[in-house]
């Protein structure tokens, strides 16, 4: 299946958006945490799963396709792009280690308050900023390829996994996150 390379952008676009949301909906319960009151761990397990699962496994490699085309058409685009791989991987483990967090909570185990505050921290504050630097650089150099005379197009068949959250067949699973996700946009 093939898509055009602006309507990818696009995706990557809305992606952001969505992670966003995420990380407003986490940033409420790093504020629990730290008031001493007991976050919803069921939240952040969902959020973190939708984070691992579709954004690690999905979002990113959408985006080195972009990236990869950003290369071949003009090279001269590409300053900076060598920070996406690592960043990428960075922010993988960092998600990784909060969701490892959450799953032991709900095993039993003993995680300090101390260590879910920084993991989630530390998650968020990377990611808002990985989020800013693509959108405010790479996506716009993105745009501006896209906005060539030529119209391009990339193959998607290797992506054939539908948002679980925001696409148009949500999963039955993250009920209890779709329903903090309606709440957040009512307030």
């Amino acid at each position: 299946m093939t898509l055009l390379l602006a309507d990818l952008l696009d995706d990557l676009r809305a992606d952001h958006r969505n992670m966003t949301v995420m990380l407003d909906l986490l940033g409420q319960q790093i504020e629990h945490i730290r008031d001493g009151e007991r976050p919803d761990y069921e939240l952040v397990h969902d959020i973190m799963r939708y984070m691992t699962v579709y954004s690690d496994a999905v979002h990113h490699p959408k985006e080195d396709l972009l990236y990869g085309v950003m290369k071949s058409e003009k090279p001269e685009m590409t300053k900076g792009l060598e920070r996406v791989e690592p960043e990428h991987q960075e922010l993988a483990k960092l998600g990784e280690a909060l969701r490892n967090d959450v799953e032991a909570v709900a095993s039993g185990a003993t995680v300090t308050r101390e260590r879910l505050v920084e993991d989630t921290s530390n998650y968020v504050t990377m990611l808002r900023k990985h989020i800013a630097w693509e959108e405010e650089d790479l996506f716009r150099r993105a745009r501006d390829l896209v906005n060539s005379e030529k119209e391009m197009f990339v193959d998607i068949s290797n992506f054939d996994t539908l948002d679980p959250v925001f696409g148009s067949e949500r999963e039955h699973s993250f009920a209890n996150l779709l329903q903090n996700i309606k709440d957040l946009s009512a307030s």
